[in-house]
């Protein structure tokens, strides 16, 4: 009963944190807001007892990648930020939803056409051991994620740079 209590406790407060990281004006509200989010996750991995991915969780979400993009704000300046204002457009909007729908119909069908929440419930109840996770993480055959922690730290390079590009050069339009 006590899990029921804290999945929903953390489950409102990650609904709620989502939204108000999607709807507020403010972009260092919105990431402090994100932080919070990610840090509901992480709850609930430990409310699973799943505990290396909730220190995953908090160590490389949480704390790289949220510090990544403060970051990034931080570079990017207050003059460059302070008079942007975003106006919703009808269309947009409209594509918007629509993009959304298409994506709820097609992970709707996929999750019922391949009976996930049975495979879900089968597979529960046995326990993978840390060698296990660990030759998945590194290693590098089919089902293995090196190759995708390759990418990401590839990608997060190159955000890294462009961010120093747009921060050298309103450096130079300031002078």
């Amino acid at each position: 009963m006590a899990n029921i209590i804290m999945f929903g406790i953390l489950a409102a407060i990650i609904i709620c944190a989502a939204f108000y990281c999607v709807c507020t004006k403010h972009i260092m509200r919105s990431a402090t807001s994100l932080l919070v989010v990610l840090f509901g996750v992480s709850g609930l991995y430990f409310l699973l007892d799943y505990t290396f991915l909730g220190a995953v969780q908090l160590s490389i979400y949480a704390g790289a990648i949220t510090m990544i993009y403060i970051f990034a704000i931080q570079l990017v300046g207050r003059r460059t930020l302070q008079g942007f204002v975003e106006r919703f457009k009808g269309s947009r909007v409209v594509s918007g939803v629509l993009a959304a729908l298409v994506g709820l119909v097609t992970v709707l069908g996929i999750i019922l056409k391949n009976s996930f929440v049975l495979a879900g419930t089968k597979v529960a109840d046995e326990e993978i051991s840390m060698d296990v996770i660990g030759q998945a993480m590194v290693g590098s055959e089919k089902y293995q994620y090196v190759l995708p922690f390759e990418f990401i730290s590839v990608f997060l390079l190159a955000c890294i740079i462009g961010g120093l590009l747009i921060a050298r050069d309103n450096k130079d339009k300031e002078d």
